[in-house]
């Protein structure tokens, strides 16, 4: 009976070691999804927050514009997100990425989303990455915006809008995040205070060169005659906005969430973030209320932006007081560039030009003070390289627009207001007299 004992209990014994064996082999598989789903939720949840910065952006305009072209500014940029979206999809994302190698621009094809059933490897879904980089690619989009606003035709800008979202920021993007010859060279931009923000500031700059200043801004004898916007508080809460967005701006370029590394880096991101944010905040009433006496409230809210597009180009490795003076400096910028843009006359409505090219210029600059990894040529020559590039392209494009259909509305439509005359639609028709409709 013994022996028959034994017989019995080996098949037994054998079952209960084929899932000892194959227990490495599903932990590795339990860790890979599990990894897979934190890092595609990052993108996810990051990529929304910036999709939320459009609507920051719409509310910044809309409050810093004079009322009767808030309806134009709302147009503008729920416009130029769609087709941020479009041409990224077209053609926008495989340029930045696909196959690049070292080179200057990767293949201008649709990007293709694959069946969910087909990704079953991977660090993150395809559709994530592609959302998430998406949204950055709008974000450019958004900074000419405000620059040109209250003459600037609808539709050239639109057309300009496609160029660049479709071509201009993936290719300077692929230089860099797709791979291209300015990573192999060492430069350094985490999250875009270049590649994004310069990007759009320097397409901002040559566009409103060329479209000239606003109607009354400027006197023969060189004095400035502000202009006031709509609505502070909506400004405000623009900016607000655009500061809630940023965490997933920065944060989400952390491009992971598995794991106790990846989680502190984007806990101490959004730690930096925020307090370069504050000191810009706090810089900017300081300097201002030394100055003029009194403390501006739309340079406050641009030093908060300055601050936050300055530490964009690195996060993650400063302390907190170098996230700090990063920070403050951008607001040290905005209160000093924006009267020296006003003496060369140009009239930059929302202040987007201090704010996202030359803090966007520090930010990248300064990246070596905290990344032993970069070097302060390399961040030069990337600058520099971007900045030609975009200018060059934004020039040829304007110029041909300027030309052609013209991109600057007549003096009496710019008088009456671009919501009227332009699109038809007034965001505050009960307020059609006195100082709102100057």
């Amino acid at each position: 009976m013994a022996p028959l004992a034994l017989l019995a209990v080996e098949p037994a014994l054998a079952q209960d070691a084929a899932p000892a064996a194959e227990a490495p082999a599903a932990a590795a598989a339990d860790a890979a999804s599990v990894a897979f789903t934190f890092n595609t939720l990052s993108f996810l949840m990051s990529g929304f927050l910036v999709m939320w910065m459009a609507a920051g952006f719409a509310m910044l305009e809309a409050g810093l514009v004079r009322s009767k072209n808030v309806s134009m500014q709302c147009l503008k940029n729920i416009g130029l997100y769609s087709v941020a979206g479009l041409m990224f999809w077209a053609i926008g994302y495989n340029l930045m990425y696909m196959d690049v190698n070292g080179g200057f621009f990767g293949v201008p094809l649709p990007k293709d989303i694959p069946d969910p059933a087909s990704e079953t490897g991977g660090d993150y879904s395809v559709a994530s990455d592609w959302f998430f980089q998406m949204v950055f690619c709008a974000t450019a989009a958004s900074i000419v915006s405000g620059t040109l606003a209250e003459r600037i035709k609808l539709w050239p800008f639109m057309i300009f809008t496609v160029v660049l979202t479709g071509i201009m920021y993936p290719i300077t993007g692929s230089w860099q995040w797709g791979g291209g010859w300015l990573s192999e060279m060492g430069f350094s931009d985490f999250a875009g205070s270049t590649l994004v923000h310069s990007v759009g500031g320097w397409a901002a700059l040559t566009g409103v060169i060329l479209l000239g200043a606003r109607k009354g801004k400027y006197a023969a004898d060189g004095s400035v005659h502000p202009l006031p916007g709509s609505s502070i508080p909506l400004a405000t809460l623009g900016t607000f906005i655009l500061w809630l967005g940023w965490f997933g701006f920065n944060g989400g370029s952390q491009l992971a969430l598995d794991g106790f590394e990846n989680a502190s880096a984007i806990s101490r991101i959004f730690v930096n973030t925020n307090l370069a944010a504050a000191a810009g905040v706090v810089v900017a009433m300081i300097l201002t209320q030394v100055i003029y006496k009194k403390v501006d409230v739309t340079m406050a809210l641009n030093g908060a932006l300055a601050g936050l597009v300055s530490i964009t180009a690195e996060p993650l490795t400063p302390s907190v007081p170098i996230a700090l003076f990063i920070g403050g400096i951008g607001g040290l910028i905005v209160v000093l560039v924006v009267p020296l843009l006003d003496k060369l006359k140009i009239d930059d409505v929302v202040g987007a030009i201090p704010v996202h090219l030359v803090a966007g210029i520090w930010g990248t600059l300064i990246v070596p003070l905290s990344n032993a990894d970069t070097s302060y040529v390399t961040q030069a020559i990337g600058i520099a390289s971007i900045g030609a590039f975009t200018v060059v392209v934004s020039a040829v494009v304007w110029m041909i627009l300027k030309l052609t259909i013209g991109i600057r509305v007549g003096d009496e439509e710019e008088a009456l207001g671009l919501d009227a005359v332009e699109i038809g639609v007034e965001a505050y028709p009960e307020f059609g007299v006195g100082s709102q409709r100057v």
